[in-house]
């Protein structure tokens, strides 16, 4: 990019510092959209997306000072590219070509060690947050970030329940950031926590079409 075109941004990034957002968090929000609107959609193309909207709020979160988020964007960005890896693998269908990686509802036994993973993460990232001073809400943040990597991972799986979870940790988020005086990404949040739902439904659909083909 050269010097003009960032020249050319300067106005449009004075703008939105001046109404308590900036060009960086903007970034993020349209990526986040983007990212969780193909996800809806099946689409291998969100992966690449979010690899960009996790270097983004990365710096976002670091510069709130929410530092179990920005971690958890450092592990967004691993996730996003094994699940990039993983849904264009597909599955093995028996010919040449793999077959699309199906929708699946969470193994019952599976949800013990998905709880006990979310747990000992919560603990261990509030047990390290909560020794940095600049710390905002540190078991509140953790919390949401390890319940996060749980649903991340749920998602690189197609785990339809993985939906459920993030329509809780969204809502949740929403009133992090308002608490942060980070409204754009409240509202972004928002957003996720409408299509964590649309979502829900899609996956669910594409489930039962899946599981009545058979």
């Amino acid at each position: 990019m050269t010097s003009v075109s960032i020249a050319a941004f300067e106005p449009v990034c004075a703008w939105l510092e001046a109404h308590g957002t900036s060009c960086f968090e903007m970034l993020g929000f349209v990526t986040g959209v983007l990212n969780v609107w193909l996800v809806t959609r099946q689409s291998l193309w969100s992966w690449p997306i979010g690899i960009i909207n996790a270097a983004v709020y990365a710096f976002v979160f670091a510069s709130a000072g929410l530092y179990s988020d920005t971690g958890l964007q450092i592990v967004y960005f691993g996730l996003s590219i094994y699940g990039w890896w993983h849904w264009w693998r597909g599955q093995p269908s028996g010919a040449a070509e793999r077959a699309p990686l199906p929708v699946t509802p969470v193994p019952r036994a599976l949800w013990p060690r998905l709880i006990g993973v979310t747990m000992l993460t919560w603990i261990v990232l509030a047990t390290i947050t909560i020794q940095i001073p600049t710390a905002v809400l540190p078991w509140f943040d953790a919390a949401l970030v390890s319940s996060s990597l749980v649903a991340q991972w749920m998602m690189t799986r197609k785990l339809r329940e993985c939906w459920l979870v993030w329509i809780v940790i969204d809502l949740s988020y929403v009133v992090l950031f308002l608490i942060r005086d980070l409204r754009l990404t409240a509202v972004l949040y928002f957003l996720f926590f409408a299509l964590a739902v649309r979502g829900h439904i899609a996956w669910t659909r594409s489930m039962r079409a899946s599981n009545s083909a058979k």
